[in-house]
């Protein structure tokens, strides 16, 4: 196979998108981009912040935007949030326009990645084991609907998984 162009990695928060997409990108001689990461700089605010004043429903109104716009972009690692794949259209369009990769880890795996992060607007409220357990009942269908190839980053260093995706691309 020859080397995508566009890779997209969807999958949930605390999985690892934004580490291993930064090495993947270098390992791969592409640009990294982040969409959360490019919310904030246009919003000039952090993403609680968003979901404080125009609540979840706005929030995805304004990463459908930045999707649309990002998977155009050629050589690229593009890091998705966790719920990028509620959306019907992100799904279509990174299904359409690259290469996606899962990246998968339980609720456990998240929760101990996840549970000091201040950043995560979901996990405020409740219980957040529980909390990403449901999340993940919920997203994990359209994570592996979406997805060309999914890779578990459970107990696993952002080097490993990052070679493993390198090796998949060589061998294929």
């Amino acid at each position: 196979m020859l080397k995508p162009s566009r890779i997209f990695l969807v999958g949930p928060m605390g999985a690892g998108k934004t580490t291993i997409g930064r090495q993947l990108a270098h390992a791969m001689s592409l640009e990294f981009d982040d969409t959360d990461q490019e919310i904030q700089r246009r919003t000039g605010v952090d993403i609680p912040t968003i979901f404080e004043y125009e609540g979840e429903e706005g929030f995805r109104k304004r990463e459908m935007k930045v999707i649309a716009e990002m998977v155009e972009r050629d050589n690229i690692v593009l890091a998705t949030g966790g719920g990028a794949v509620t959306q019907p259209e992100n799904r279509r369009l990174l299904a359409a326009r690259g290469y996606v990769i899962y990246l998968a880890c339980s609720p456990e795996q998240q929760y101990e990645r996840t549970y000091k992060d201040k950043n995560r607007p979901l996990l405020q409220e409740g219980d957040p084991l529980e909390i990403l357990r449901q999340l993940n009942a919920e997203r994990d269908p359209l994570y592996r609907d979406v997805a060309d190839l999914m890779v578990s980053t459970e107990g696993r260093s952002a080097q490993a998984v990052v070679k493993e995706v390198v090796r998949h691309f060589e061998e294929s």
